[in-house]
């Protein structure tokens, strides 16, 4: 693979500083310090010829070389798909993900995912996420729908996984929740992690897991279901589905988390509203999306039942 190579030596005023923090203020500005800790974690930047953590405070006289592999053009076949596309310029494009696609190819899902159908529509991708995710900035799981914001520049890339890291990009969804919620408002705050006892799940965990927090709002009670608005303060896997299993408020189709539901075939989450600024004008862009007709179908039965 071919990369490119900076190297530097630390001088007596950098002395102290955390290596990740350096090489923010000395590598070319395209590149995020979230961008730069994978390359540290994935031992790209070496100190005096050993890898280092992202903390390592630095000494003076020390050397570092940041070896930067350069995008890896992408085998995965460009396919013919339509796609709901709300938004496109040079950097990016928005679209709006159908619940039945699997948005990267991954064993088992090699086609017809949402990057096959991106490579064939504008064939430049960023390279960022590697062969098998080209402009994959966040994802979306399967049987979810929604909104997600694609990245076709290296720049662009970047500048929006540091929005989301940072949280100052906003992700809004709703769901339909199994029983009806009492709490009009709440905060969610269980650390998630992989399942120990099925590990491709996920679960709330207090070993070997991270910070996760959802909010929701109740917009609308049934009978035996209630409508949520959920917006994310973090983004771990299988997220939100996780946390309103937990509090006994599975979503309704999700039989991976615990609701197997008569009227939708699917997880009942869509992702309806995603804003952020755009990575080059700097300008707040904000998308919303209409609910797809399964879950629009489900709401209407269960204010009939």
């Amino acid at each position: 693979m071919e990369k490119e190579s900076y190297h530097f030596e630390v001088i007596a005023q950098d002395k102290g500083k955390r290596l990740d923090k350096f090489l923010v203020e000395n590598l070319p500005k395209t590149f995020s310090r979230v961008f730069i800790q994978k390359l540290i974690a994935d031992g790209h930047i070496l100190v005096n010829g050993i890898g280092a953590k992202p903390n390592h405070k630095l000494l003076a006289g020390e050397s570092i070389d940041a070896l930067i592999p350069k995008p890896v053009k992408t085998e995965i076949e460009p396919e013919k798909i339509k796609l709901n596309i709300l938004y496109e310029d040079g950097e990016l494009l928005v679209v709006n993900k159908p619940s039945d696609m699997v948005v990267h190819p991954a064993p088992g899902s090699w086609s017809k995912t949402l990057v096959n159908a991106l490579l064939w529509h504008c064939k430049n991708l960023s390279g960022i996420g590697g062969v098998l995710k080209p402009g994959i900035v966040h994802r979306i799981d399967k049987d979810v729908s929604g909104l997600l914001v694609v990245a076709k520049t290296d720049r662009a890339h970047h500048d929006l996984a540091e929005q989301f890291k940072e949280k100052t990009a906003s992700r809004v969804y709703w769901a339909v929740v199994k029983g009806v919620v009492e709490i009009d408002n709440g905060i969610i705050d269980l650390p998630i992690g992989r399942s120990v006892r099925d590990r491709k799940k996920m679960a709330v965990s207090f070993e070997h897991s991270r910070e996760a927090v959802t909010k929701y709002k109740v917009l609308e009670r049934f009978k035996n279901a209630t409508l949520l608005e959920i917006t994310l303060g973090t983004g771990r896997t299988h997220q939100i589905r996780v946390h309103l299993s937990y509090i006994g408020h599975p979503i309704l189709g999700d039989a991976k988390y615990g609701s197997n539901a008569p009227g939708i075939k699917r997880t009942a989450l869509h992702a309806k509203t995603l804003g952020f600024l755009h990575p080059v004008t700097k300008k707040h862009m904000q998308f919303k999306t209409e609910l797809p007709s399964d879950i629009k179908e489900l709401i209407e039965k269960l204010r009939k039942s």
